[in-house]
């Protein structure tokens, strides 16, 4: 065989940081072995690619050894003797094999695996770190970390799910870092003051889930924060609404029923009261109308995400750029199920002037893979929680390693 044709490609299941099984796979290539782990998502788009799940007795029913055999028994032969460096051809071959538009023969968790554990072989082999294997990028992104949980990552009466800082200000991602953790531990003995200590219970991603009532109570508490840490104009807000979670029969349930005009006339207030730069989410996904509404009205100013609304999906995408909803793709390469796809919707959204923030999943581990494609994409954008929980803080430790190998070439900021 050649040196850099795959040899074997073998999965197992592992833990994620919810303590439920997800698949790991490894790719074998000569001397080189690349390894990835898959993450999983609490907060789920209807039209995400499917993570296939055995519905069984074990794990209660969310066990993966379908996808698992799937990867050993079906995928291992089929791409065996492909050259590892052809990732556009192997993501195409597991596609093919699968033969349904949302991966649901052999699952998005079990293709993701295998592509993004060959691109680490890849990157292996051509003896390149695999941000710049990925891309010639060299900047930094700014992290959006979450310090305040409600909606499906809580158990308070938060109906907008992320509260999120965004050290804009810093000079560098380690000062970024810095930062977010100073007021992320000042929020700490604000929170115990102020709620106990039952309040300062962290949620699926690290973040705070004190008994708030309103999203007004966590910006105050946020801002206090800051403010007591001196960094004033340094650090903005942003949200994730999620508000999928929270839509019912036409109305969003949000202190009170609200229609998309009243949630949208809401969103327009916080944002003049508060320094929030970025809104994910807004709207549920299927209410275009609110994305379209809220681009008008606020998109000159602040960026709108999309996440459930285009899961990832170049078609949704283009969806989305034709009636200018929202201005910015998050980047979830589980949602669509390959390393190609994801890349391939990146550029996509750059070429027609929509920002890009990579995204973990709450259910995460410590699989730093989303470091380094943010770094080779030059997204400017991150978010993977709080500065709190190994799989969350792993993430930015891998960017300040990044940073440091880049030296005088990085660059911080968002695109």
């Amino acid at each position: 065989m050649e040196e850099f044709d795959i040899e074997n490609v073998r999965a197992r299941w592992v833990l994620d940081s919810r303590g439920n099984p997800t698949v790991e796979a490894e790719v074998f290539a000569g001397d080189i072995v690349g390894k990835a782990i898959v993450p999983s998502g609490a907060s789920k788009g209807k039209r995400e690619a499917v993570e296939l799940r055995d519905g069984e007795k074990a794990f209660h029913g969310k066990g993966v050894s379908k996808a698992v055999g799937n990867i050993n028994k079906i995928i291992a032969p089929a791409i065996k003797g492909m050259d590892v460096r052809e990732q556009a051809a192997i993501d195409k071959k597991m596609i093919e094999i699968d033969g349904t538009e949302n991966k649901s023969n052999l699952g998005a968790n079990a293709i993701l695996a295998v592509s993004l554990a060959c691109a680490r072989a890849a990157s292996a082999a051509a003896n390149k770190p695999l941000y710049e294997y990925l891309g010639d990028g060299k900047l930094l992104p700014v992290p959006f970390m979450n310090v305040i949980n409600g909606g499906e990552h809580a158990g308070n009466e938060l109906a907008i799910q992320e509260h999120m800082i965004a050290p804009v200000g810093a000079a560098t991602f380690r000062e970024a870092v810095q930062m977010c953790s100073e007021v992320y531990q000042t929020m700490k003995e604000l929170i115990k003051n102020r709620y106990g200590k039952n309040g300062i219970n962290v949620g699926d991603e690290g973040g705070f889930a004190p008994p708030l009532k309103s999203s007004e109570e966590a910006f105050e508490i946020i801002l206090d924060a800051i403010e007591e840490n001196g960094y004033g104009n340094k650090i903005k807000l942003a949200i994730d609404s999620a508000a999928t979670s929270f839509y019912e029969n036409g109305f969003y349930h949000m202190q009170g029923k609200l229609s998309t005009d009243d949630l949208l006339n809401f969103y327009e207030d916080i944002a003049g009261k508060y320094p929030i730069i970025l809104m994910e989410d807004p709207f549920a996904e299927d209410d275009w109308d609110g994305f379209v509404a809220i681009t008008e009205r606020l998109g000159n100013k602040i960026q709108i995400v999309g996440d459930d609304i285009f899961v990832t999906n170049k078609k949704l995408l283009e969806k989305g750029i034709e009636r200018r909803a929202a201005n910015a793709l998050l980047l979830k390469p589980n949602q669509i199920g390959t390393l190609t796809e994801s890349i391939e919707v990146a550029h996509y959204s750059f070429k027609n002037g929509y920002g890009v923030m990579v995204s973990h999943r709450s259910g995460d581990t410590c699989d730093s893979f989303i470091s380094d494609l943010a770094v080779a994409l030059a997204t400017g954008k991150i978010k993977s929680g709080a500065p709190c929980r190994a799989e969350r803080t792993e993430k930015y430790n891998r960017l300040m390693r990044i940073e440091e190998e880049l030296g005088e070439k990085a660059r911080y900021g968002i695109s």
